[in-house]
């Protein structure tokens, strides 16, 4: 469970007094927990900051969002500045505390709440609130969202004239250098070096709170759970050199002024540089490519690895330091994952980082990194080698095993104290004699063909090349396994054997059970196998797979993959799952077009195909913007929306696509109307088709509602006249609703343009009752916006130049006083 706090400057308080004080708490507060957190509770405006602000200027007080813990429980604290007290005095702010059970924050980084809805912007009136049932995140910190903004940031710079990664990619030496990704390999690397001594802080200076919380939450994705867990942080603070936090945020002109420049690490989010000179080590370097690329995998993988020693008791990463602030054992995580992903060449204190967590965590280590580890044997040093070798076989790993014992043992055909080493670390050591048949038999043993290659390259450099007909041999029969990686098949393979590998691995493929179908079928494989689509159609069961992997990746070809698929000799059945991945996410307009061009004749056989114009609509009727915002534009009416819902209308005319292009023809006569006659038919034509996606249905009428409300108000009038009851009452029911609150509620006093969107709608309906026609929700609606006196004064004089209008008005009122 989660206890809430709220403190604040008040006149009168739970105890009586005045001042700063709790003022609203959860009841059942733990003991010592309101001692904890109150230490915690203060706020200084930057000094740059207005010192008598008004309403409007108070938005731009930078949040500081602080995690730290009390007590053993995470504390949570939200502080704004609010400016008077109740006494009139500056000064004053709101603190908002949550303090929660340990395990509430399972599976959360405490970032993630910088716009959860458990905060409040202002104090509670009463003395208790109650339990928070769950810390819920925002969406905007999710990792895709950051990733997303992380590739703005890079793309467009911090001046948004347009910024690129530096020449060494990220991280690159110089405190300078690699644009955003480089300030973030720096910066994760600066906390990693914090965490790992258990001292000192970070500080993030930039103007725009939001920004610092973005590079909190980056960095707290970015390491393993447990130093997440362990990385206290603060939005904002007056005072960087004295906070207690690990990662502090400020403002510019505070740091200007702290006057402790060189007791911290400092990073400036409007320029990416920073005041840290030590370049970043493997471990941040890898973290700011993951990012960069959004693979999100290998942000797991690198936790996971770097948890071993964290759950061993031994800090952040384990290890000792292998820089200047740096835990040995996240770079020796980093490095390990390089070998296992693509084979990366890790050498010097690196190699022995990644040696040593091996040697650590044997048992432990996921047995993916077996898995994936030979990729990388060509590329490590002896001692590396020899103690993946010496794990491997412990762990049950004898394919992983044997590549070490080869790497070793090439690597002491040209290193004398290599061999020395080799001769004295067991009995697999082989003479030099005796590599080639060592060669042959480690390419028949070889897990996947990465590896048959890999040993080939060892052998060719040890000067004891392996045949290629068991290269080309081996190569085959691990496609035939599944456990081939296609283009390196290709690569090891002789050019003249590659068809018939091919045709091996495809005839393997089809026999194999699904789950073994897909493990093998990875996105570079299923690359090479679509530039043979002849061939694949010989094989429908793999096509089925590698076309729907190759069309969910690149909607670039996603046209030309669907036809591809009816191509093939499988039923609708197997088909529509396949369908239903290439277009996952719905079409563009332009898109279903080029679909409908292309194979009209085979969309009513298929629903994951037929259903696509409705999905199509229903997302372009989602995202049309209120007419006020003129850039979100209005795709529902554009052209190339409405030659789709005539082109739906011919090819699909009894189905759901075509019902839901009716509602779409509907939606842009009832907003292009001249007449409210024709705008009225629309209408009932858009709600009346039965069948129609209730989705889009709601989405166009509230979209043509909106566009409708801006209409004068004769035509509005007119149009309900005209309307059938069902679109009378729907479309009332949003115009009241696009009222402001106080409009919509009948109170008063109004602002300018509140007034004049009420007077028009008062108009509507007096218009409406003057043709003998009343719509009964908006009818009440008016009666109590014209009772008060203030808001008959001004509608009387609103209508003083329409007697007609005027002695209507005078009817209301006389009826609404005289219901009374």
């Amino acid at each position: 469970m989660a206890w809430q706090l709220h403190y604040t400057s008040a006149r009168n308080g739970p105890t009586g007094r005045a001042g700063f004080q709790f003022v609203a708490e959860t009841p059942g507060l733990p003991d010592g927990v309101r001692a904890g957190v109150t230490p915690h509770l203060s706020y200084r405006p930057p000094p740059g900051a207005p010192l008598s602000p008004d309403g409007g200027e108070l938005d731009l007080f930078p949040v500081a969002l602080l995690y730290d813990r009390v007590g053993g429980r995470p504390l949570l604290l939200r502080c704004r500045y609010l400016g008077r007290d109740y006494s009139g005095r500056y000064g004053n702010f709101f603190g908002h505390a949550v303090v929660a059970d340990p395990g509430e924050l399972e599976g959360v980084r405490p970032a993630e709440l910088w716009h959860s809805p458990v905060w409040a912007d202002a104090p509670a009136e009463g003395g208790d609130l109650p339990e928070v049932d769950e810390l819920a995140p925002g969406e905007a910190f999710a990792p895709e969202a950051l990733a997303e903004w992380l590739a703005d940031t890079a793309s467009f710079g911090t001046d948004g004239t347009g910024g690129a990664e530096g020449a060494d990619g990220p991280g690159g030496a110089g405190s300078q250098a690699g644009g955003a990704y480089g300030m973030l390999a720096r910066l994760v690397d600066a906390v990693a070096g914090v965490l790992a001594r258990g001292h000192g802080r970070v500080v993030l200076v930039g103007p725009d709170d939001e920004l610092i919380a973005r590079w909190i939450a980056v960095v707290s994705y970015s390491l393993p759970v447990a130093a997440a867990a362990r990385l206290s942080f603060v939005t904002y603070s007056a005072d960087p050199g004295g906070a207690a936090q690990r990662l502090v945020g400020t403002t510019p002109d505070v740091w200007a002024s702290a006057g402790q420049h060189a007791a911290s690490d400092a990073f400036f989010t409007d320029s990416w540089t920073s005041t840290r000179e030590a370049p970043p080590g493997r471990f941040a370097r890898t973290v700011a490519a993951c990012w960069r690329d959004l693979d999100f995998a290998g942000l797991d993988a690198l936790g996971e690895l770097a948890m071993l020693d964290a759950r061993a008791g031994a800090g952040t990463g384990g290890g000792a330091e292998a820089g200047p602030g740096r835990d040995a054992g996240l770079d020796g995580a980093a490095a390990l994952l390089a070998l296992c992903r693509d084979g990366a060449s890790v050498a010097g204190a690196e190699e022995d980082a990644a040696a040593g967590l091996l040697t650590r965590h044997g048992t432990a280590i996921p047995e993916w990194v077996w898995r994936d580890l030979a990729p990388g044997v060509p590329s490590m040093g002896f001692d590396l080698a020899v103690a993946v070798r010496d794990r491997a076989r412990a762990a049950g790993a004898a394919d992983v095993a044997g590549v070490c014992a080869l790497r070793a043992t090439a690597l002491a055909l040209t290193d004398q104290s290599a061999r020395e080493r080799l001769e004295r670390a067991g009995p697999w050591s082989v003479p030099p004699g005796e590599l080639a048949p060592e060669t042959s038999a480690a390419v028949a043993a070889a897990g996947d063909v990465a590896v048959v290659a890999a040993i080939a390259a060892v052998a060719e450099r040890a000067g004891a090349p392996a045949s290629p007909a068991d290269v080309t041999a081996a190569a085959a029969a691990r496609a035939r396994r599944g456990a081939a990686d296609v283009p390196a098949a290709f690569r090891a393979c002789p050019e003249g054997a590659r068809d018939a590998l091919l045709d091996r691995f495809l005839d393997g493929r089809a026999r194999a059970a699904g789950e073994d179908r897909s493990a093998a079928l990875t996105a570079a494989a299923c690359e090479v196998l679509y530039e043979h689509a002849a061939r694949l159609r010989e094989a429908p069961a793999v096509a089925l797979e590698v076309l729907a992997a190759v069309g969910r990746r690149r909607r670039d070809r996603r046209v030309a993959v669907t036809g591809e698929l009816l191509a093939l000799d499988a039923t609708p059945s197997e088909l529509d799952p396949a369908f239903g991945r290439v277009w996952e996410d719905p079409p563009t307009a332009a898109e279903c077009l080029d679909l409908l061009d292309a194979h009209a004749a085979s969309l009513a056989g298929h629903p994951a195909l037929a259903a696509l114009p409705s999905r199509t609509f229903t997302r372009l009727a989602a995202r049309i913007a209120p007419p006020e915002e003129t850039s979100g534009g209005d795709a529902l009416s554009e052209a190339a929306t409405l030659r789709l819902a005539a082109r739906v209308g011919a090819v699909l005319p009894g189905g759901r696509a075509g019902r839901d292009a009716t509602a779409v023809r509907a939606y842009t006569d009832a907003i292009t109307a001249e007449r409210p006659e024709g705008a009225a038919r629309a209408l009932g034509t858009l709600i009346g088709t039965a069948g129609t996606s209730p989705r889009l249905v709601d989405a166009a009428f509230t979209a043509a509602a909106r566009r409708l409300c801006r209409r004068p108000p004769r035509f509005r009038a007119d149009l309900l006249g005209a309307a059938t009851p069902t679109v009378r009452t729907r479309l009332g029911a949003r115009w009241t609703g696009e009222l402001p609150g106080r409009a919509r509620a009948g109170r008063s006093p109004l602002r300018g343009a509140e007034i004049e969107q009420r007077n028009d709608l008062v108009e509507v309906v007096l218009r409406l009752r003057a043709r003998g026609v009343t719509e009964p929700a908006l009818a009440a609606w008016a009666r109590s916006a014209v009772t008060r006196w203030l808001s008959a004064r001004q509608l009387d004089a609103h209508f003083s130049g329409d007697p007609d209008l005027r002695a209507a008005l005078k009817d209301l009122l006389a009826e609404t006083r005289g219901g009374r």
